[in-house]
This record gives structure tokens, sequence and C-alpha cells, in this order.
């Protein structure tokens, strides 16, 4: 056998090896397979023949990776993942390209999502897969072509588009605010305040820019905006939210301004995309829509 021949096993045993893998049981592969027990132990001969390497450690009871076969069961789950990627691709949108796209989870479903129907109806044959990523990623190892970022532009190996800049300002339900006297953001850093754990400073930098001195108390802590809103529609505190991203609850009046001056952040919105995608025609094509997108909402 070949070189070349020995580095590329056959797929139905590289499949029964990360089933097995992945299940810790010969027999749990074989009924996910369709197979019979035999027929998978033969697959795993195979490739333990063909590398020389045992695989799996038996007993009468269990089977468990080697540590070489733990060393190659990662590889083969992220190369059998590449070609259901794919073959996915193909079966879906044969003729056209395909987007995978990082998107932030409340930027994403706020602002992002109700405009991609425009992008769907305009580029019939791109699709796009989403994805939530929250702060910065290898994008070769995600199989990633772009993501929604927010932060600075000096993304490595990748440029960086500005999408939009954001402004940030307190805000409490009405009730809240009915039931408490705040007449000015002194009174603010007496109240309970909700933070961001992807803006550990956020509130300390409002308040300087205020004039004022941060508080130092413990506060509520939310992963997500979409969970602080609801925290604060709530009654439980003042968050310090983007505009941007309430502007329904605004308009609704389940949220209203506090006291004080709104900041814009020293951070933004961009779309980054890798050096390596910057010509594919899917990225190219949902970039210059974005930007007309963004254009219009000046």
């Amino acid at each position: 056998m070949s070189v070349q021949r020995r580095l590329l096993p056959n797929i139905s045993a590289l499949a029964a090896f990360e089933a097995v893998a992945r299940l810790g049981s010969f027999t749990a592969a074989a009924q996910e397979l369709d197979l019979t027990q035999g027929a998978v132990s033969r697959q795993i001969k195979l490739l333990e023949d063909q590398f020389g390497r045992r695989l799996f450690e038996r007993d009468s009871r269990n089977v468990r990776l080697s540590t070489s076969g733990e060393i190659y069961a990662e590889a083969v789950r992220s190369a059998l993942g590449q070609l259901r990627d794919a073959a996915l691709g193909l079966m879906s949108n044969r003729h056209s390209g395909m987007l995978n796209l990082a998107i932030l989870p409340t930027f994403g479903t706020r602002w992002l999502m109700p405009m991609i129907p425009d992008f769907v109806e305009n580029n019939p044959d791109i699709t796009i897969n989403f994805v939530t990523r929250v702060g910065r990623f290898d994008f070769a190892r995600e199989r990633l072509d772009a993501a929604i970022h927010y932060g600075l532009p000096d993304w490595p190996e990748a440029d960086s588009t500005l999408l939009v800049r954001e402004t940030v300002a307190p805000v409490v339900s009405p009730e809240f605010l009915a039931g408490r006297a705040i007449a000015s953001p002194a009174d603010i850093g007496r109240l309970p305040l909700l933070h961001m754990a992807t803006r550990p400073g956020a509130w300390t930098e409002w308040f300087e820019h205020q004039g004022l001195s941060a508080p130092t108390g413990p506060g509520m802590q939310f992963e997500q905006f979409g969970t602080a809103a609801q925290a604060c529609m709530a009654g439980l505190g003042v968050a310090l939210l983007p505009l941007i991203l309430i502007a329904g609850e605004l308009q609704r009046g389940q949220l209203v301004p506090a006291p004080g001056q709104p900041m814009q952040s020293r951070s933004a919105y961009y779309l980054v995309v890798p050096h390596d995608k910057r010509g594919h025609p899917p990225v190219a094509s949902f970039r210059d829509w974005l930007l007309d997108q963004v254009a219009r909402q000046i």
C-alpha cells in the first residue's frame, strides 16, 4: 500500500470509529449506523491494522479510547463535520454560494435579523448559516466566513468594516421610576445597578462621563442585553443599555430614560472578514447589502 493510500482510510471505517468513540459502545454504534456489532468491530480492526495502532482499550465490559485513539478521534470528528457541511451545501444550494456568519446574540436578533428577509429576497442564490459567537475566535477552525463583532477594528488577519456606533444610556421601568426620587445622575448611584458581564467597566465609564465617581457596591450581572432589559422592565434596577438594541421597548414605554446624558461607547459594531475570504462572492454581496442598509438608517 502506498503511503498516500495508507493515509486515506475508508470513510465507513471512519464513521464507525467516530460513533464508537462518541458513544463508548460497539453495540450503540452498531444500532446508530444500522450495522451489526461484528461489522463495526471489523471496521475498527481495519483502521487499527492500517495504522498499526490500537485505537481502543477493551475489556469484558467497557471500551475506551487509547491515547492514540483520543488524538485521532478529535481530528476525525472535525473532518467528518466538514464533509457533512460540504454535502449539505451541495444539496441545499447547488448553483450558488453559502455564507457562514457569526452574530452577536442580542444585536443579531434585534438589529440584523429584521433586515435579513430583504437580503434573502434580493440574493436568492446565497444561503446564510447563522451561529452565535461572543468575542474573537479562529475563523478557520470554526469554518466561518464573516462575523458581526463588537469591539475595536483590530481583529488580526481580518478586515473590519464599521457598521454602527453605539450610544448607551441608563434606563428603568416606568414603575421603578415612579416609586423613587430620581432627579439627577447622582441619584442613580444609590440604586440597584444591573451589570453586563461583557462590559465590566461600562457603569464606571458612564459615571465618569457625568463627572461623578462610580459606586462600588455589587449588583446583578447578566450575560446578554436581552436578559438585562427584561430584568430592568421587571423593576430590578437601572440598566445601562445600547439605545439601538432597546428601541422597541422605549417606543412602547416599557423602558424610560433615567436622568443623565447618553454616552457613545468607545467600541462599535463591525463586520469582520478574514483576509482569505475577501474574494468570496457571498461575503462581498452580504457586505455591500449590509452597508447599504446602514446608509439608509443614517
